[in-house]
């Protein structure tokens, strides 16, 4: 008898190796982790963790294109014409969730690109299009009216708001003092991405920014 359609596929064990990996790694961290560790998770062999993934090292670069695919989505090349505050806070808020999905890129950040070379140009080039879309959105903005800044200020600007990305995560643990497990405050990481932009909005621009503090924040 077939097997009904709508029944759920079974996840394949190199699925599931990335799934535990990725728990592991943000879990404990990935420098503290080993093949073995995941195997162990997975309870299976390790040689049938060898035979989907050659070293641990393949495994970081797999979730590491996973996570690449997901921060492009977000940091779309060009800003629509209808672009507004509203939807600055939306796309700071989809980045946060997508990099605390993989927070041990950033918790292990200095660690793990020292020893990959070649992921650590990808990481710079993902931040390069972080700071190309505060561009598109600010020039967006000040051709509006909604936004004044000089070519300098808007330099400045772009990587104020990549280097607070970069390093929130681990600002937010040292912080809290806490687990990380706790969670991440999305509208809280947005916000202080946006708030560096606060100064240079002008009328109904930053109206809606503090009302957006006050109906995310409260």
């Amino acid at each position: 008898m077939a097997e009904p359609s709508h029944r759920k596929r079974p996840r394949r064990t190199r699925e599931r190796i990335l799934e535990a990996s990725l728990l592991l790694f943000n879990r404990v961290g990935e420098p503290r982790t080993t093949s073995a560790d995941i195997a162990h998770e997975l309870e299976i062999s390790p040689g049938n963790l060898y035979y989907h993934f050659r070293s641990k090292r393949d495994i970081v670069e797999s979730l590491f294109s996973d996570f690449e695919r997901r921060f492009a989505e977000v940091h779309v090349e060009a800003m629509p014409p209808g672009a507004s505050v509203e939807e600055l806070w939306l796309i700071m808020h989809l980045q946060y969730e997508a990099m605390w999905d993989f927070r041990f890129l950033y918790r292990d950040l200095n660690e793990i690109f020292s020893r990959e070379g070649g992921l650590a140009g990808r990481f710079s080039a993902l931040i390069m299009r972080l700071q190309h879309t505060v561009q598109a959105w600010c020039a967006t903005m000040i051709s509006r009216g909604d936004m004044e800044a000089d070519s300098y200020e808007l330099e400045a600007l772009a990587n104020n708001v990549a280097l607070v990305s970069t390093y929130w995560i681990s600002f937010r643990k040292l912080h809290s003092r806490g687990p990380d497990e706790q969670g991440l405050s999305l509208n809280h990481a947005a916000y202080q991405t946006l708030s560096l932009v606060a100064p240079f909005l002008r009328g109904d621009a930053r109206a809606l920014l503090d009302r957006l503090r006050g109906d995310y924040l409260s």
